[in-house]
């Protein structure tokens, strides 16, 4: 479909073929203007944002259990957090889950190296950026979107938890994001995991002392996430009430 393009492929490099330009979609359908020019280019847009719906259910409906991974993709590879997130990767397919990540570099790339490497399903979410593209090679079910927040449906839909290392605002959105869902109740039984309590610490302490201390939150959103250094508690909290788990389904 137009609206986001796809692979499924096993045993092999999945690469991003899409070149980013400087204006995303994104960008375009969020402008405001005084011409009228919208008028006639907007309605025309829902139907390329509806096929990136239906796109990522239909690539994504029997992928079975996952966890979504988060982090920085400014990463390098000689860094320490992006050996922690490889080895968090293979431990995640170790214990039966499909690991889901945005597809990009860093600590993306880390997790689904892991998981790839460790021989089970390694799933990127690309996005249209004016300064990435691609999916990185460690993607063996990839999907590209145009709309962040189509994307963002797929990383919650299709994973039961988050694990959330060290990053930036991309990272942070996903996180408030997935901390708001559980907060409102639209999403029951999600797991949320900080993984580094040094990077997280901060923000933590900033949510107890303003965020509670001026009742802008409530004591028991301080409990939808748990912060941690040890990798197999987050993989542990991943898996809930629910294991052992069948493993998920690769790609035909």
């Amino acid at each position: 479909m137009e609206g986001s393009e796809h692979w499924r492929v096993e045993g092999a490099v999945v690469r991003g073929e899409r070149t980013a330009t400087h204006a995303t979609d994104d960008q375009r359908l969020l402008e405001s203007r005084s011409a009228t020019g919208w008028v006639h280019t907007d309605p025309w847009r829902v139907l390329r944002i509806q096929s990136e719906f239906i796109d990522g259910f239909g690539t994504l409906a029997e992928l079975g259990p996952a966890a979504s991974v988060f982090g920085s993709a400014r990463t390098p590879r000689d860094h320490p957090l992006y050996a922690t997130a490889e080895r968090l990767g293979a431990q995640l397919v170790r214990a039966g889950l499909a690991v889901i990540t945005g597809g990009g570099p860093g600590v993306m790339e880390a997790a689904n190296k892991g998981a790839a490497e460790a021989g089970g399903v390694s799933v990127g979410l690309g996005i249209e950026l004016p300064f990435e593209s691609g999916l990185n090679p460690y993607v063996n079910l990839g999907i590209n979107f145009r709309y962040f927040f189509a994307r963002k449906t797929m990383f919650v839909k299709y994973a039961q938890g988050f694990v959330v290392l060290p990053g930036g605002f991309g990272t942070l959105d996903e996180l408030f994001e997935a901390l708001t869902l559980v907060q409102t109740h639209k999403v029951t039984q999600f797991p949320v995991v900080l993984l580094d309590t040094q990077y997280w610490r901060g923000l933590v302490e900033w949510l107890r002392s303003a965020a509670l201390g001026r009742e802008t939150i409530s004591a028991p959103d301080l409990d939808t996430f748990t912060i941690t250094d040890d990798a197999d508690v987050a993989v542990n909290l991943m898996l809930g009430d629910h294991s052992p788990f069948s493993p998920p389904r690769r790609p035909e």
